[in-house]
């Protein structure tokens, strides 16, 4: 008997405070059935939701573009605001390979997802990760640069100027109506890619904030740290002290722990302890297991051991 294939997706939209809204997105995910609604969390300050559903991959493609159609009906861009960045209503809509389906496998479903999404709503699409155009536009960074005002006010300078026509293909959407953002719901990027994000945290026992900052500068690639990682400082109003925070992108080969223990070695040179860390949202039980591996110095340990994943099974 063939294997069932069930893949993550982990899609963001720019509401983290009306409640009402929130649960009308979500909704649409509970209604579809072989989907699982993992979590979803939402961010008052960032402005933004994030939802983890797990499912086979029709159902996740059914689901996504759902809850994408809902999105944009009640989120209006031209009224949001929020400190996380972001281009859109349904700002992001990443999938990921979770069990008994390749890499290749996703790519091939993200690009129906963006398709089929497009059509039903015509909103926008950029595609990114694995299913990039060009190599710059693998980075949600580089699509998300100027943010939902920025990018539509770009788009709207540059189109029609042929001096430049570079830059207006380079930034313009991979599916569009117009070649320009939608003025309420701005644009949509799809993904598919092997790993997923973890979002960890490391928590400091300062007040000062350059402290935090001095050592996520150490941990993030661009100053020289993990090339999987990228890290702020940074201070969340409801906990003491100070934050290392962490977006870490291939938790196998950067585990966890590994980061945890630099930040630690970083922040005794300052006299500094760590009172904790978190992992935000949820995680891939290899992502624990590597860590318990190291802590107990475990040798020939694997999965199979823990109870629960034969429930899994």
């Amino acid at each position: 008997m063939e294997e069932k294939k069930y893949v993550l997706a982990v899609p963001n939209f720019s509401e983290g405070a009306d409640k009402e809204i929130i649960e009308a997105v979500v909704a649409e995910v509970k209604k579809v059935a072989g989907v699982t609604l993992v979590s979803y969390e939402p961010e008052a300050d960032f402005n933004r939701t994030v939802v983890t559903i797990i499912g086979e991959p029709q159902p996740i493609k059914e689901a996504l573009i759902k809850m994408g159609s809902k999105t944009v009906e009640l989120v209006d861009m031209r009224k949001q605001k929020g400190t996380h960045p972001r281009i859109g209503a349904q700002d992001s809509l990443p999938i990921f390979p979770l069990k008994n389906i390749s890499v290749e496998e996703c790519v091939a479903l993200a690009e129906e997802i963006g398709k089929e999404y497009f059509e039903a709503t015509k909103v926008p699409v950029f595609f990114a990760a694995d299913n990039a155009r060009t190599e710059q536009r693998r980075a949600l960074a580089y699509i998300r640069k100027g943010q939902y005002e920025g990018l539509k006010e770009l788009l709207l300078n540059i189109k029609d100027d042929p001096e430049r026509s570079e830059e207006y293909n380079n930034r313009k959407p991979d599916l569009s109506v117009d070649g320009l953002l939608s003025e309420k719901s701005g644009a949509t990027i799809v993904s598919a890619e092997a790993e997923g994000l973890t979002a960890y945290n490391v928590f400091l026992a300062t007040e000062d904030l350059s402290i935090a900052k001095k050592i996520a500068r150490g941990v993030r690639e661009p100053s020289g740290g993990f090339s999987t990682t990228r890290a702020v400082g940074i201070k969340f109003p409801e906990h003491t002290g100070v934050v290392v925070s962490v977006n870490m992108f291939d938790c196998i080969n950067t585990p966890i722990y590994r980061v945890f223990e630099f930040v630690k070695s970083e922040a005794t040179r300052y006299g500094v302890a760590v009172t904790g860390s978190e992992i935000v949202g949820p995680v891939k039980l290899d992502y624990l297991v590597n860590s318990l591996e190291f802590y107990l110095g475990l040798e020939g340990f694997n999965d199979f051991q823990i109870l629960e994943t034969h429930l899994m099974k």
